[in-house]
C-alpha cells in the first residue's frame, strides 16, 4: 500500500486515468454506431454518460470538502429502470465526449488539492461514515467505470476484451502500488467478468484473492448477479 497521501494520490492518478483511456477508446470505436441499446443492454453513450455523472458527483464532494461545506445525498440510481436508461440516452457524442473529459481531469485535480488529513482520516468528514476518502474516489472514477465497461462487451458479445480490460486494470492496479482494498476491486471485478464468460474455476482464485484484499466485498458478493453462476461450482 502506497505509504503517504502523495503515492495515493499517484495511484488515484494512475487508475482514473485507466478508465479514462478505456472511455475514450470505447466512445472513437462506437462514435458511428446507431446502436440505441436498452435498459438491459446498454449502449455506449448512455454507459459513458452515467459514469461521468457518477465521477461528478465525487468531484461535488471533493469541492464542498475543499470549500468547508456539506455536501449533497445523491440517490441511488436504478440500472433497470427505463426512465433512467431514458435519461442517460439524451446527451449526444459530443456531449458524452466532453462530459467523460471533463470529469475525468476534474476528479483528478480536485484528488491534487484534496489535503492530506482529508484523504486518509475520514474522521474529518462525518458524511463518509467510517468510509476513506482515497477508496471512495477510487470507486467512482476506476471501479465503477471499468465495471460497467466489461458489462457493456459481456453484453455485446465480446467476452474476451472484457477480460483483458479488467485483466489490463488489475495490471495497471498492480504497477501503481494501489492498495491493497483496490486491488482486491480490481480482482473482484475480473472475478465477474470470468464467471459471467464461463471460466468458473478462474472466478473462484480471482474471487478469493478480491476477499483476501478487501474482505468489504464479500457482502457486495451476496447480491452481484453476474456471480451467481458460481454456487453451482462449490464457491
Amino acid at each position: 500500500m502506497p505509504e503517504s497521501p502523495d503515492e495515493l494520490r499517484v495511484a488515484v492518478t494512475g487508475l482514473v486515468g485507466f478508465a479514462a483511456a478505456e472511455e475514450a477508446m470505447l466512445l472513437t470505436e462506437t462514435a458511428r454506431a446507431e446502436d440505441r441499446g436498452t435498459p438491459e443492454s446498454w449502449a455506449a453513450l448512455p454507459t459513458i454518460a452515467h459514469a461521468s455523472e457518477f465521477r461528478d458527483e465525487q468531484v461535488r464532494r471533493l469541492v464542498a470538502i475543499r470549500e468547508g461545506s456539506q455536501p449533497p445525498e445523491f440517490p441511488r440510481v436504478d440500472h433497470g429502470s427505463a426512465d433512467t436508461y431514458r435519461h442517460y440516452s439524451e446527451p449526444d457524442a459530443e456531449s458524452v465526449w466532453n462530459l467523460s473529459r471533463t470529469t475525468n481531469a476534474t476528479l483528478i485535480d480536485e484528488t491534487r488539492l484534496c489535503s492530506d488529513a482529508d484523504l486518509v482520516d475520514p474522521g474529518r468528514n462525518p458524511w463518509l461514515r467510517g468510509r476513506q476518502l482515497w477508496l471512495q474516489i477510487i470507486v467512482r472514477g476506476f471501479w465503477h467505470p471499468t465495471g460497467h465497461l466489461g458489462e457493456y462487451y459481456l453484453q455485446h458479445g465480446r467476452p474476451e476484451r472484457a477480460l483483458s480490460l479488467h485483466r489490463h486494470a488489475l495490471a495497471t492496479a498492480d504497477y501503481l502500488g494501489a492498495p491493497s482494498m483496490a486491488l482486491g476491486m480490481a480482482h473482484y471485478s475480473l472475478a465477474c467478468a470470468q464467471a459471467t464468460a464461463g471460466h468458473a474455476d478462474e472466478a473462484i482464485r480471482s474471487l478469493a484473492e478480491a476477499f483476501a484484499r478487501n474482505p468489504d466485498l464479500r457482502e457486495h458478493a451476496r447480491t452481484e448477479p453476474e456471480l451467481a453462476t458460481l454456487s453451482g461450482h462449490g464457491a
